[in-house]
Parts: C-alpha cells; sequence; structure tokens
C-alpha cells in the first residue's frame, strides 16, 4: 500500500510541475501583449516559443511521452499528426497571404 502512495504523491508533483509550467507559460505572452514592452516580431516569436515549449510540457508531464519510454509507434504517431498540422496550418498562412496579395493589387 506504500508504494502506491508513493507513486500517487511522485505522479501529483509531476502534475503540479506541469501545471505550473503551463501557466507560466501562458502568462508570458500574455504580459507581453498588454504591456507592449516588446516590438511586434519580437513579441510573435517570443509567443511562438511559448506555445511550442507549452506543447512539450504537456507531452512530458501531462500525456508522459519521452523517447525513452514511450513505445516507438506512438513516437511515429504524434510526428505524423504533427506533420499534418503543420501542412494544414501552412498552406491555410498561404492562401490567406496569397489571397491578401492579389486583392491589394
Amino acid at each position: 500500500m506504500g508504494a502506491s502512495n508513493d507513486n500517487s504523491v511522485h505522479g501529483l508533483s509531476t502534475y503540479l510541475t506541469g501545471f505550473m509550467l503551463a501557466l507560466i507559460l501562458t502568462a508570458i505572452p500574455f504580459g507581453l501583449v498588454i504591456s507592449q514592452s516588446l516590438a511586434r516580431m519580437p513579441t510573435l516569436i517570443a509567443i511562438g516559443i511559448a506555445a511550442v515549449l507549452q506543447v512539450l510540457v504537456h507531452l512530458r508531464f501531462f500525456l508522459h511521452m519521452n523517447l525513452k519510454t514511450t513505445p516507438r509507434e506512438n513516437i511515429v504517431a504524434l510526428a505524423f499528426a504533427a506533420t499534418l498540422i503543420l501542412v494544414m496550418v501552412g498552406g491555410t498562412l498561404w492562401i490567406m497571404f496569397n489571397l491578401h496579395h492579389r486583392m491589394m493589387v
């Protein structure tokens, strides 16, 4: 019974660490936008970096995915999903910028 209690405490501390990191990585972009302390491009870069870090925090602390204990099929499926999302978002941005450019001419 003591071993399962140790696992739950370790699990709780892992979740709390992930939660605190997620809060911090959410507060940083909000703070940058509200304070307008940086120019537009550095603010966008900081938001992008915080977003990528937050995805990694969620994968590690909440989904418990790492390169050592996670089965290879799960990593491949995650990489495939990320590639599909990248293609969809990139294609959407490409189309929107192209339409914007054509309407301004």
